[in-house]
């Protein structure tokens, strides 16, 4: 059976944007005016093609009426508990508590540094703050989840008392259970729901909001020669299977998040191909994340221009990401993000 896959694509934005949806010339993306678009691509896993919205009508009956339902989707404005989808991109500001993260382990594993960091991602313009007690970064191993929840818990009191939107970065049920009692707004839950049995029912029972994050193996062996037969339509297909199995069992709600996991069992050409196409994921009718900051895609490609922060790297990723109407984005530099952002939409209009 084909199987075929709608991507939004030739996007315009800003006054541009605005006038060509008025002239119905173009479509705007997620109900937003700000950011339009006049094409799509239909891609099947041994061809694709570029096609005008107004052409879509000369298409055979089946596949009109399939990328019909996509646009839907792709049109469709998006909704999301306690948080402004309209206003993006979104920041999320990252606090890792862990000693042996990628690039911040060590640095606020004191109470002290931690406050400041929170004060520092809350004064700078993240409307999330993403907690995290274990690292998982490539090669990284286990730990108990007693541990993790000691390393934590007394962040997310500080942030409970700022009335903050907070993210969960956990893989186990122990450590989401705890953290409820206090506050928790998010599940960002790197293994995709997979790695602990109990953590489904657990969003099943909670109404929880939450990730789909896509990871290839663990954060042990993810990263030893990663392969897809095509990685761009295997994770959508993940997506798409994983949401229809959350549906099945019974959690109905919209308040999810999709993440194809950059740098999550991926190598350069897996990550750039993710990068210069994710609006696909549009289709699926959710809000989508990306996770660019400081990864290793920016040293790949950089080569000998490399720097320890990638900011830089990060914030030309970002704005990639952006163009194609990613709506949260999820990073350690808050201030230079958003700094980027400011002056590159007022350039826009």
């Amino acid at each position: 059976m084909n199987k075929y896959y709608t991507r939004a694509c030739n996007f315009y934005y800003g006054k541009t944007s605005k006038t060509n949806i008025k002239n119905k010339n173009a479509i705007p993306l997620n109900g937003i005016n700000s950011i339009s678009f006049d094409k799509i691509e239909i891609i099947h896993r041994k061809k694709t093609k570029i096609i005008n919205l107004n052409d879509i009508s000369k298409l055979p009956i089946k596949l009109k009426n399939k990328v019909n339902r996509d646009l839907k989707n792709i049109k469709k404005k998006r909704k999301f508990k306690k948080l402004n989808l309209s206003n993006k991109p979104i920041l999320m500001g990252i606090i890792n508590l862990t000693p042996d993260s990628f690039s911040d382990g060590g640095k606020y594993n004191k109470k002290n540094l931690a406050k400041k960091r929170v004060r520092r991602l809350l004064s700078n313009g993240a409307k999330i703050i993403d907690v995290g007690g274990e690292s998982t970064r490539p090669g990284a191993s286990d730990i108990h989840p007693a541990k993790e929840w000691d390393r934590i818990k007394f962040i997310l009191k500080i942030l409970k008392n700022k009335k903050s939107f907070i993210s969960l970065d956990t893989r186990k049920s122990f450590v989401m259970k705890k953290a409820s009692k206090i506050k928790i707004d998010l599940i960002n839950d790197v293994s995709g729901l997979s790695y602990d049995p109990k953590t489904i029912n657990f969003l099943k029972k909670t109404k929880k909001p939450f990730v789909i994050h896509h990871m290839k193996g663990t954060p042990k062996n993810m990263q030893i020669k990663p392969t897809y037969k095509n990685v761009l339509l295997d994770i959508y297909d993940f997506f798409e299977t994983k949401l229809k199995y959350l549906r099945k069992i019974g959690i109905k709600h919209n308040n999810i998040i999709l993440d194809p996991g950059i740098g999550f069992g991926k190598n350069l050409k897996h990550n750039i191909t993710l990068i210069k196409n994710i609006s696909i994921f549009h289709s699926l009718g959710l809000p989508v994340m990306l996770g660019l900051s400081r990864k290793r895609f920016i040293k790949d490609i950089s080569k000998e221009n490399d720097t320890k922060d990638r900011i830089g790297g990060t914030i030309s990723s970002c704005i990639q990401a952006y163009l194609q109407g990613v709506q949260i984005l999820r990073v350690h530099d808050v201030k230079e993000i958003n700094q980027a952002f400011k002056v590159f939409k007022e350039l826009q209009n």
